[in-house]
This record gives structure tokens, C-alpha cells and sequence, in this order.
């Protein structure tokens, strides 16, 4: 799949730190200039749905799955690679100093009507909410977030880099 961007997190420094590598699988769910996003209200931001591959997983599999988790997206069909970001980004628990992060973002197609999520208790703590938003009307106010806001999380300057490849390479 072809790598979009590679980042690390000026915090990191040293080579030696320990580390642990992280994928996720990310869709990519377009109706015109609108795309399932979720709403994060901790974070105040966009992302795009998606999480962490269990080791019994392909991509696909994990893609399929988070989607219907976090968006309740039913019959999600025509997957296809878009593209993978990575990061390595400074880890917030005891064990490691550094997480690589790898992001495999696919196109994907669902039907109209939403089911219910299943949102992780964390998630739910987070205010996540999936919702249909025009892409640049998402693009800018993520952007005024990363100018504004004390509560932005660390993942929305690469969710933000991804909207604005998505909206130039498949709505422009």
C-alpha cells in the first residue's frame, strides 16, 4: 500500500526508546462532498472511523468490523487500499516511550440507512458520534481546532492531513 506520509512527534528524541508498533484500519466512506466521520466532542475534531486490528484479522476484516462498531454501517462492500500513514508519537502509559502507529486507510461503499453502534466505553466517554459532513466543511474546522484549542488530541493534525489527500484525490 502506498505510504502518504511518515511523521514523528518533535517530542521524540532518542532512537533507543522503547517502542510497540500499532495498525489500524481506517474507511474512507464518501457520498459526494460529504464523509462518515466521527465527531469526537473531548477533542473537538473529525476523524475518520477506524481502529486497531486484532491479531486474527486481515485489514479488511478489521475494517469491516470497527465500521460497524463505531458507525453501524451495514453491507459495507467495494474495499479498496487508499493509502498508509504512519507515525511514531510519544506513548502515554508506563510500559513504552514510543508507539508506531500505522494507519491503512480503504475506500469503501455502505447502504444509506445506519444500525446501531457499538461504541467502546471510552469512546462513549469521549462523546463520539458518527455523522454524514460536507469533507472541507470537517477540513476547516479541524484546522480551526489545531489553531484554537487546548483540547486537541494528537491523532487530528493526521486526520486532517487525510481529508485534505481524500477531498484532492476523489472529490476534486
Amino acid at each position: 500500500m502506498r505510504l502518504l506520509r511518515s511523521t514523528r512527534h518533535p517530542n521524540i528524541t532518542n532512537q533507543c526508546d522503547t517502542s510497540f508498533h500499532r495498525q489500524a484500519a481506517r474507511g474512507i466512506i464518501l457520498n459526494g462532498e460529504d464523509i462518515l466521520l466521527l465527531y469526537t466532542e473531548c477533542y473537538h475534531d473529525y476523524s475518520l472511523p477506524g481502529g486497531g486490528v486484532d491479531e486474527s484479522e486481515n485489514f479488511q476484516q478489521g475494517l469491516v468490523r470497527e465500521l460497524i462498531e463505531e458507525t453501524g454501517a451495514k453491507n459495507i462492500r467495494n474495499i479498496k487500499p487508499f493509502g498508509r500513514y504512519e507515525e511514531f508519537r510519544p506513548w502515554y502509559k508506563d510500559d513504552f516511550d514510543i508507539m508506531h502507529m500505522e494507519s491503512f486507510c480503504y475506500t469503501c461503499e455502505i447502504d444509506d440507512d445506519l444500525g446501531p453502534n457499538k461504541l467502546e466505553p471510552h469512546e462513549l466517554e469521549n462523546g463520539m458520534t458518527p455523522m454524514w459532513v460536507n469533507i472541507y466543511q470537517a477540513i476547516r474546522h479541524n484546522e480551526n481546532t489545531i489553531a484554537n484549542s487546548d483540547k486537541k488530541g494528537m491523532s487530528i493534525e493526521r486526520e486532517t492531513f487525510l481529508l485534505k489527500l481524500i477531498a484532492k484525490e476523489l472529490i476534486a
